[in-house]
């Protein structure tokens, strides 16, 4: 098991910019592929962003492409979500996520490692 922990969430106004980080603790960081998710009130956690073990692979959903980058500093056992342009629709708790799995990285079901999330709340 590997314990995760995010960080860096707040209130910024639309346009604005934070940048989540989530660190790991326990087994081998790198045995991980990392993902990030939100939830929103009263809807369904969603995928945002994930990365391969390596770093080589990234994979966004179409809501955050071109706003959101995540990154992994595996020498430092933590993973980032650099987010940009924020709009109030990003508003939601975002939660880490860790997997062993070889799958796209875009299900809740392919991970079972999570952190216990961070607010991040967009306002006009």
């Amino acid at each position: 098991q590997v314990q995760l922990v995010e960080s860096g969430g707040g209130l910024v106004q639309a346009g604005g910019s934070l940048r989540l980080s989530c660190a790991a603790s326990g087994r081998t960081f790198r045995d991980y592929a990392m993902g990030w998710f939100r939830q929103a009130p009263g809807k369904e956690r969603e995928f945002v962003a994930h990365i391969s073990w390596s770093g080589g692979r990234t994979v966004y959903a179409d809501s955050v492409k071109g706003r959101f980058t995540i990154s992994r500093d595996n020498a430092k056992n933590t993973v980032y979500l650099q987010m940009n342009s924020l709009k109030l629709e990003d508003t939601a708790i975002y939660y880490c996520a860790a997997t062993t799995g070889i799958g796209l990285g875009v299900g809740v079901h392919e991970y079972d490692n999570w952190g216990q999330g961070t607010q991040v709340t967009v306002s006009s």
